[in-house]
């Protein structure tokens, strides 16, 4: 159905939200009060939404995400059904706190746990949880000796821009190979809390500044929408419109192409969990309607 609208054929990443329930409530989050909602994908309707995405869109990776993905039962099932798929790709993305038991028992058919961060020490901690900055680096360092690949991701916020740079070489020490770095957008419990946005544009100019002439061993990947003039145009001519970087799907099956439209409801498409396909339900907010454009990253 997708391709059929869009022209869309290829799909390279699923990321697959498999439940909205999380043990942190972060002062950010774009679920905002869906973090209470019981929707979420059971072990069958994942695999299958796999399965659509491999057959139909030669879907090559994917990334479980949540709600916190360490607290779905069936976990550890979903990841070995993916990887039995040639060539599939399992990432994760997660809070990191007290999952030790959960990821040793994934950790062999795990390509990468992606730690979610929000500065250093009590900075992290205000956003997420007391003693989520402590238990996340614990489970870095528990990949690291399983062999585990290990990224991790920040929003970057009035709070913490300070602490991107000292929070790169700390994660370098445990061995992560990559931080992204997202742009805050006012969307779920984000929108209650507006200082954390960042109100002088001149600081994403100083910080990336920062990062460039730092030596850092680690990749540093940033939403260029953290910057001065926001995010450059991209040129048609430059793009294949027949092929897209990733989709999201969130608990209830809604289909979303634009991380910057994610927590929106602006989806167009969804997948029906109980006629195992996809559907089209346009309207006059959605993501086509309006045109929105996908984030835009760069290595910095």
């Amino acid at each position: 159905m997708i391709g059929e609208v869009t022209g869309i054929r290829r799909i390279r990443m699923l990321y697959l939200q498999l439940l909205y329930r999380c043990n942190f409530e972060c002062l950010h989050c774009f679920h905002g009060k869906r973090l209470q909602h019981a929707d979420g994908f059971t072990m069958e309707e994942a695999i299958n939404l796999l399965t659509l995405m491999r057959e139909q869109y030669g879907t090559e990776a994917v990334t479980l995400l949540g709600g916190e993905p360490f607290v779905y039962r069936d976990l550890a099932r979903v990841v070995r059904y993916a990887k039995r798929e040639p060539g599939m790709r399992v990432d994760i993305c997660t809070n990191g706190y007290r999952i030790e038991r959960r990821l040793t028992e994934i950790a062999p058919d795990l390509d990468l746990l992606r730690v979610s961060l929000e500065g250093i020490g009590s900075t992290n901690d205000h956003v997420r949880k007391f003693g989520s900055y402590q238990s996340a680096l614990g489970a870095l360092d528990i990949a690291r000796g399983l062999g585990v690949r290990t990224g991790a991701t920040l929003t970057v916020t009035a709070r913490n821009i300070d602490e991107v740079l000292p929070l790169a070489r700390i994660l370098q020490h445990y061995g992560v190979e990559q931080l992204k770095l997202h742009s805050l957008r006012p969307v779920g419990n984000a929108a209650d809390h507006p200082e954390l946005f960042v109100a002088d544009a001149a600081a994403y100019r100083r910080f990336r500044e920062q990062l460039k002439t730092a030596d850092l061993t680690i990749e540093v990947i940033v939403d260029e929408d953290l910057s001065e003039q926001g995010a450059p145009g991209i040129s048609a001519s430059s793009v294949d419109p027949t092929r897209i970087e990733r989709i999201e799907a969130d608990p209830r099956g809604a289909l979303t192409m634009s991380c910057k439209a994610v927590g929106r409801d602006s989806h167009a498409f969804w997948y029906d969990k109980f006629a195992d396909c996809i559907t089209y339900r346009p309207s006059a907010i959605d993501e086509l309607a309006l045109a929105v454009p996908d984030v835009v990253y760069a290595r910095v």
